[in-house]
């Protein structure tokens, strides 16, 4: 089961999670039983708990990078606070409980239980920080491989997982069998190593690792195991057909469509007003057509055509197919909100109930870029292999990709969805996507 989490969750957030949703419901019991309402206590403090720990989990406050930066760690955590108790109040209305006895008898009582909360996660948090820079939770992890290898993805590490995991020692040059008991000594669960190193090592050697309680994998198993992602530039022919072999279930794939259709049909009459009103503003913001048609890759290579509100001027491409830019002068005024929002994405729910693509994927791409990235990139035309969304896995860790070395970089996360999608996963993007629209995140 840990494994499982763990291709997708970080243990060290998840037990931080778990610790806070404790304590949030432990505060609310003891302020609510306290109130003119102890004895529907225990009720409310379940919502109140569930629904703080499900609004921090969705703006983002259980990522490990979140713990970098002490002033962005208490900024997010203060507004997790600040949004959960309406979230809470709506809940408890949903559900048939009486929402107003989380009001209390006074106007004050709502921000006592919200200030109580955020000063509470404020100490678990800065006493957790305090932790990680201590290197309490830090994994240490030894390399064998060429020098640049190691050197490569030990800086990937130090920039996503620094305080969880650290490169100690790049033991290119060390003899496995001799060095297990002293690594294991150093205190090193782990040892990656590349392809070449992974392949050269004989049984003994594996047997000798496996005794001294040293797991070993190789480079691309630690990428999708410790950086959800996927290693593109050692990428080999073994991990295409491993990928390939993946095929969703019949049950699994009904009920995803299911999903889509429900779900789109759901939100096309939810924004409808909303969507009606951004075509007026189109209209008068600058001539053209409302919705912008343009060809994408969906799945198995198909193309299809992709709806949007258009964003930018009729002729932004009078000159051929381009990358959008930071301040792109293309973009018009209500276009430029829109993109922040990704309320311009909102007409794609109609490819959604067409089975074009699905909520979660990775984004569908123009042909002309398609032609241009599969010739440099090796197998940029795997991604083809799930239905596009609209979102993903790359759109909630990459920023928005504008040139070739962007493009690889998504793919790593693309590749890394389509050979490990699943429900959890799927919950994972959409919390994550509530997160890159709150903060907008990576739009232009």
């Amino acid at each position: 089961m840990s494994r499982i989490v763990g291709n997708h969750v970080s243990l060290e957030m998840l037990a931080l999670w778990l610790l806070e949703l404790t304590l949030s419901f432990g505060l609310a019991y003891a302020l609510l039983n306290t109130g003119p309402y102890g004895h529907a206590a225990a009720n409310h403090a379940i919502v109140l708990a569930l629904t703080a720990g499900l609004t921090a989990s969705a703006i983002g406050l259980y990522r490990p990078e979140v713990f970098r930066r002490t002033r962005s760690m208490l900024v997010n955590t203060a507004l997790g606070g600040l949004v959960a108790f309406p979230a809470a109040w709506a809940v408890s209305l949903a559900l048939g409980l009486d929402a107003g006895r989380l009001v209390g008898h006074d106007a004050l009582w709502p921000l006592k239980l919200v200030m109580t909360w955020i000063m509470a996660l404020f100490a678990t948090r800065l006493l957790f920080l305090a932790a990680v820079r201590s290197n309490l939770f830090v994994r240490r992890v030894a390399v064998l491989g060429p020098v640049n290898s190691v050197a490569g993805t030990a800086a990937v590490v130090r920039r996503a997982h620094r305080g969880f995991i650290e490169i100690v020692d790049t033991a290119h040059a060390m003899q496995p069998q001799l060095g297990a008991a002293a690594l294991r000594d150093a205190g090193i669960r782990d040892v990656v190593a590349s392809r070449a190193a992974y392949d050269a090592l004989t049984h003994d050697a594996r047997a000798a690792f496996k005794a001294a309680g040293i797991t070993l994998e190789t480079e691309a198993q630690f990428w999708e195991r410790c950086l959800k992602r996927v290693d593109v530039a050692h990428l080999d022919a073994d991990w295409a057909a491993v990928a390939s072999a993946v095929r969703t279930g019949r049950v699994e794939a009904f009920v995803n469509r299911a999903g889509d259709i429900a779900i789109s049909l759901a939100l096309l009459v939810f924004t409808l007003p909303l969507m009606l009103l951004v075509a007026l503003l189109v209209r008068l913001d600058s001539p053209g057509p409302v919705l912008y048609r343009q060809e994408r890759v969906g799945l198995g290579g198909h193309a299809f055509t992709l709806l949007k509100f258009r964003s930018m001027r009729a002729d932004a491409e009078a000159r051929g197919p381009a990358w959008a830019k930071q301040r792109d002068p293309r973009v018009t005024r209500v276009g430029s909100f829109m993109r922040r929002t990704r309320i311009d994405e909102l007409p794609q729910l109609l490819n959604i109930l067409r089975g074009q693509m699905s909520f979660i994927g990775p984004r569908p791409e123009r042909p002309h870029f398609v032609e241009q990235l599969a010739e440099v990139i090796p197998f940029y035309r795997e991604r083809a292999r799930v239905k596009p969304g609209l979102t993903g896995w790359a759109q909630v860790n990459f920023p928005y990709g504008a040139s070739v070395e962007d493009a690889r970089g998504k793919l790593s996360y693309d590749l890394y969805y389509a050979k490990h999608r699943s429900l959890l996963l799927d919950l994972a993007i959409l919390f994550a996507t509530v997160r890159v629209i709150l903060f907008q995140e990576g739009s232009r």
